[in-house]
């Protein structure tokens, strides 16, 4: 048995790039076919299309996911100040008894 001398060198690839392969395989192509056009393996792909479906790469999720949460907290921010308010309006009324 010989053993292996030489090391392999990982790919990498940037983050432009796996994005446009998501956006492939979202445009109705198959993952073993871009795979094989690209030269990447399948697994890689899929695991390329779990990612962005968690982190919420695509533009549509981002900017609704970041409305949303601007809008929760701006009722948060409306809650505090309006009880601060009715706060003032009791100590108000109390002060000036």
């Amino acid at each position: 048995m010989e053993a292996k001398t030489e090391k392999r060198s990982r790919r990498k690839y940037d983050s432009d790039f796996k994005k446009e392969v998501v956006k492939m395989i979202e445009s109705g192509r198959s993952v073993p076919d871009v795979a094989q056009s690209l030269g990447i393996g399948t697994n890689l792909i899929y695991q390329w299309i779990k990612r962005s479906k968690v982190n919420g790469n695509s533009s549509e999720n981002s900017s609704s996911v970041s409305f949303d949460a601007e809008k929760a907290a701006m009722y948060k921010k409306i809650k505090d100040l309006e009880m601060e308010r009715d706060i003032l309006k009791k100590a108000l009324g109390i002060f000036s008894r």
